[in-house]
């Protein structure tokens, strides 16, 4: 079964989903991972609905960072702002479904933080190394 997850890792890494800046965002954020040098950005594009009509990232890193991007940009497609403020970091690990050491796990949760950043609008989160999101 790892494996299974491991080329699912790999096929969204290699062909990541919404890859790619929106031209007009709604919401935008974008952080680093200053250990390993990861960025992600995510832009979402939100209607007068508070739904999420298109989302996209961009940014560069390592495997796990990348491919969690694409896996959470699936995620948020068509759901609401409070939906995506549910997210958290349990999801993130379902959809990549292998286990994760301290270092992997700060790449894994980036573009949740990220994601986190856009939603509430804020500038840049706390670094806090039991992030619980």
């Amino acid at each position: 079964m790892d494996d299974f997850y491991r080329e699912n890792i790999l096929d969204h890494y290699r062909h990541p989903h919404n890859k790619g800046e929106l031209a007009q965002p709604t919401h935008t954020h974008q952080e680093d991972n200053p250990l390993c040098g990861d960025v992600i950005r995510i832009d979402l594009d939100v209607n007068e609905n508070d739904v999420i009509d298109q989302v996209g990232f961009s940014g560069e890193g390592c495997a796990i960072s990348q491919a969690s991007a694409s896996m959470l940009t699936e995620m948020l497609e068509g759901k609401t702002l409070e939906e995506a403020k549910q997210l958290g970091k349990e999801d993130i690990l379902a959809a990549l479904g292998i286990e994760l050491g301290p270092v992997r796990l700060k790449c894994a949760l980036l573009s949740l933080k990220v994601l986190k950043g856009a939603v509430y609008g804020l500038s840049s989160l706390p670094d806090d190394e039991d992030e619980d999101w």
